[in-house]
């Protein structure tokens, strides 16, 4: 897996901008299954930038803080062809990243990685392709692609040779408790 850069930019002892750190520093992988890098989060929104720590640090779950935020990289890996490894791999996950939702049999029938958070996602695919997978969907999301996740079971399949490479924000949100369908205003 590659290893991505992070850089931090705040006042320096001068008040000045300055690069402040220059490499991620909350970073989990399993090789073959997938590498993240936590890059940034908050335990407040509106977020207090007076706060003068790597608050990379501070996270060690999927979802962000509550009432905060977290700013993710994750890169994952062609699916292997083995799914009951895939499934133990994923569960492996949603234990140390205290998973508040486990999936059910038919969630992982579906993709071993399905998963489900209380969390605004917003996603946009950098490099590679993936497929969005939802409980009735799946998207095609190739680089530049962007996704929006309101609190829904989701996956990621990577089905092309290259690894695809994710970057964005999730955001501590209402839970959606009753999953009736709720149209959308154009």
């Amino acid at each position: 897996m590659a290893k991505w850069k992070r850089y931090v930019v705040g006042p320096d002892a001068n008040g000045k901008s300055a690069v402040l750190l220059h490499e991620a520093t909350n970073v989990q992988e399993n090789p073959g299954f997938f590498y993240r890098a936590t890059l940034w989060s908050t335990q407040e929104v509106p977020v207090d930038n007076t706060i003068h720590t790597d608050r990379a640090l501070d996270l060690h779950t999927r979802e962000p803080f509550p009432g905060g935020m977290l700013f993710r990289a994750l890169e994952i890996p062609p699916d292997t062809r083995d799914k009951e490894a895939h499934i133990r791999a994923v569960k492996q996950l949603h234990l140390e990243v205290k998973q508040k939702y486990p999936p059910t049999a038919e969630d992982l029938a579906r993709h071993p990685s399905m998963h489900r958070t209380d969390t605004l996602d917003c996603f946009a695919c950098v490099k590679g392709e993936i497929y969005l997978v939802t409980d009735v969907d799946e998207v095609r999301l190739g680089p530049g692609d962007t996704v929006v996740i309101r609190g829904t079971n989701h996956a990621w399949s990577n089905r092309s040779a290259e690894p695809c490479l994710l970057v964005g924000c999730m955001i501590d949100a209402w839970r959606v408790a009753d999953m009736s369908p709720v149209p959308l205003k154009s």
